[in-house]
C-alpha cells in the first residue's frame, strides 16, 4: 500500500491526505489554499482503502503500530509531515519556497 500512497502523493504538487471531519486537517487545507496551492485531497474517511492507506501514511512517518499522522502533507511527492511541520515551515519563511520549487504556486 506504501506504493499507491507514493503513486497517489505524486500525482499533483501537493497532496493532503486528510479526515474530513478533522479541524487540523481543514485548517492546513486552508493555509495551503490560502497560499495559492490547490492540493489533490483524499479524504480517508470517505475511500475504501482509507484504513490500508492510513497504516501505509503511518510507516511513512515512521510510526509503525501507531496512529497515522493526519493531515498528511506531501509537496512534490515527497512527505513533509504532518499539521505541526506544515506550520513550521510556513513560520520559518520555508513553505513558499518549497511550493514554488514543486510547481505548486508561481507568485
Amino acid at each position: 500500500m506504501e506504493a499507491v500512497v507514493a503513486r497517489l502523493a505524486s500525482e499533483s504538487a501537493v497532496v493532503v491526505f486528510s479526515v474530513s471531519s478533522c479541524g487540523m486537517c481543514h485548517a492546513v487545507k486552508r493555509l495551503l489554499r490560502g497560499l495559492g496551492a490547490s492540493p489533490a485531497v483524499h479524504e480517508l474517511d470517505e475511500d475504501p482503502r482509507g484504513r490500508e492507506i492510513e497504516r501505509a501514511l503511518a510507516g511513512i512517518a515512521g510510526r509503525r503500530g501507531g496512529p497515522a499522522p493526519v493531515p498528511a502533507v506531501f509537496i512534490g511527492g515527497a512527505y513533509v509531515g504532518p499539521m505541526e511541520a506544515v506550520m513550521s515551515l510556513h513560520l520559518g519563511g520555508r513553505l513558499v519556497p518549497m511550493l514554488r520549487s514543486a510547481g505548486a504556486i508561481w507568485l
